[in-house]
């Protein structure tokens, strides 16, 4: 089979695009209102944009109504947030914080996630979560505002959270971390096998 994207819907091609772009890491990314509502939400379109300085992003794909998640709403307005990194023991309450709920009720209360203080910045953080990184918003950069459309944020990395259970030997731990990626549909990749290659 081959696709003009001319000639394909948005929908179309978003199945195209998270069918094959697999597996995808999973930010699963906290913030605050600023009425002080807590939301938590997962992003798949997310990675590592530099080590130096230490920036991360992750991109929102519109709703199908327009406008923005309230993840992107509450960042722009107050400029922090946390991202976590889910393993396989967090994935159902992950999956629990897709729900589409109105701005002034709290994932974490609905999803009844266990919070604890972050170290530098207000939003709070997910217990038990093993691997968490605290930011600022440094941009957004904006690619269309129609639905389905995408922004994509930089996050400036200001504190990273490693469990002592995955810390080794000066790197965490990837068997311990059992993280989970995303893939098509209603799909996620657990880490049940590692392969290590030494690079040529």
């Amino acid at each position: 089979m081959l696709f003009d994207t001319a000639q394909l819907n948005p929908q179309e091609i978003y199945r195209l695009l998270v069918g094959g772009v697999t597996p995808r890491p999973i930010a699963w990314i906290s913030t605050l209102s600023k009425t002080g509502v807590a939301n938590i939400a997962p992003y798949s379109f997310f990675n590592v944009a530099s080590c130096n300085p230490p920036i991360l992003w992750y991109s929102q794909v519109n709703p199908r109504d327009g406008g923005d998640k309230d993840t992107l709403v509450n960042l722009l307005d107050t400029k922090e947030c946390v991202v976590h990194i889910v393993n396989a023991q967090l994935l159902e309450k992950m999956n629990q914080t897709c729900a589409s709920l109105p701005a002034e009720q709290s994932e974490f209360d609905f999803a009844q996630l266990e919070q604890c203080t972050s170290h530098s910045v207000k939003p709070p953080s997910v217990r038990g979560t093993l691997v968490r990184y605290e930011c600022t918003l440094r941009e957004v950069v904006r690619f269309s505002s129609l639905p389905m459309g995408g922004s994509a944020a930089l996050l400036d990395v200001k504190t990273i959270f490693v469990d002592d259970a995955v810390w080794l030997d000066g790197f965490i731990n990837q068997a311990q971390l059992n993280s989970v990626g995303k893939m098509g549909k209603d799909f996620y990749s657990l880490t049940n096998d590692l392969v290590e290659l030494s690079r040529p």
